[in-house]
């Protein structure tokens, strides 16, 4: 199944507090439920005024209604076409 990175635009999400960012998760999960196992989240990265998605999902579109039905910005979403590591090197 492909695997998309999602840039969500977020001012001044890094300043946001653990209860925020659990508030931000549990409606993530919520919605991830109502569209059922076909879509996953893998994890999120944090930044100053941005959170990086990581989702599997059977497509773009799938990845933009759940934004649309947890009500976040979806700014940006790329398929990953591989994934490469320090292993990638030996």
């Amino acid at each position: 199944m492909p695997k998309y990175v999602i840039e969500r635009e977020i001012p001044g999400v890094g300043q946001s507090s653990i209860a925020d960012l659990k508030a931000i998760s549990q409606k993530s999960c919520g919605v991830l439920n109502q569209l059922g196992p076909s879509i996953q989240w893998l994890e999120s990265y944090v930044t100053g005024n941005k959170i990086y998605c990581v989702y599997i999902a059977p497509n773009k579109e799938m990845v933009m209604e759940h934004a649309s039905l947890g009500g976040f910005p979806a700014n940006r979403i790329e398929e990953v076409v591989t994934i490469i590591s320090p292993v990638t090197a030996e």
